[in-house]
């Protein structure tokens, strides 16, 4: 059962969580939360340790926040370059600001539900507006994990999406991830520092499209990269209108560990 706790965060400038202890423990609902962040940024490693935090202590009653650590390439040419940076992620972010009408883009920013640009910072806007998009989700996702054979190299699961109340067609993606990630920078305006982060991504894929009132059924497999530990991933699998739009449904799985 949900209880209310606090979330005290060490991070500087951050408030911790609040919320009333007497409100009724609903279902839990999954929301997807988007981290675009960089090694090069001196103002990113708050963030990151507030999504961290987020991620394990999980302290909105109803809400399981499934987060992604998303790390840009345009602040590579600072000094460091960041060993979990991709292209495809800049884009991705660049989309963001085409949709939701930013001047720019920013690091580091959160999305939350494809939605909601949220500056990191209030966290008890953050657990407002996990509790308003948990309540809009409508597209039950399930991942069931198939197999492990770490000695194959491979990791296969199955996803699953159920569209019966969908009025509208929507985007499949599955995001395999680094459970933990962690780098000694050397360089750059972070230089000196080890920095810690979670659910890191590495590869974020379209596998399909759900159509309306039909439901969803696909296998994904992983190679894996040579001395990649099978343990140290998480898989996320969402649904998101076109755009990128709004995130419809979402869920979470380690190899070997549905969840």
């Amino acid at each position: 059962m949900w209880k209310a706790v606090a979330l005290l965060l060490v991070t500087a400038g951050m408030a911790p969580l609040n919320y009333a202890a007497d409100v009724p423990t609903p279902a839990v609902a999954p929301v997807l939360v988007e981290l675009f962040t960089s090694e090069g940024c001196s103002s990113c490693p708050p963030a990151d340790a507030f999504i961290q935090q987020l991620d394990r202590s999980q302290p909105v009653p109803g809400v399981q926040a499934i987060v992604l650590s998303e790390h840009v390439d345009y602040w590579d040419h600072i000094g460091w370059k960041d060993p979990y940076s991709s292209h495809l992620v800049t884009e991705r972010q660049g989309a963001y600001a085409r949709v939701l009408g930013l001047d720019t883009v920013y690091t580091p920013q959160m999305i939350v539900d494809g939605t909601t640009d949220l500056r990191v910072g209030s966290s008890q806007q953050t657990a407002e507006i996990l509790r308003k998009a948990a309540a809009a989700m409508t597209i039950p996702v399930r991942i069931t994990a198939l197999s492990t054979p770490a000695s194959a190299g491979t990791i296969r699961a199955h996803i699953e999406a159920d569209g019966a109340s969908s009025a509208r067609n929507a985007d499949i993606f599955v995001a395999w991830a680094l459970d933990h990630a962690e780098s000694q920078v050397l360089r750059g305006e972070n230089g000196g520092r080890r920095l810690t982060h979670v659910a890191v991504v590495e590869s974020l894929t379209k596998i399909g499209t759900l159509q309306k009132g039909k439901s969803f059924s696909q296998d994904v497999e992983l190679k894996l990269k040579p001395g990649a530990d099978p343990a140290n991933l998480r898989l996320i699998a969402f649904v998101q209108d076109p755009g990128p739009g709004k995130v419809l449904g979402a869920a979470l799985s380690k190899p070997g560990n549905q969840r």
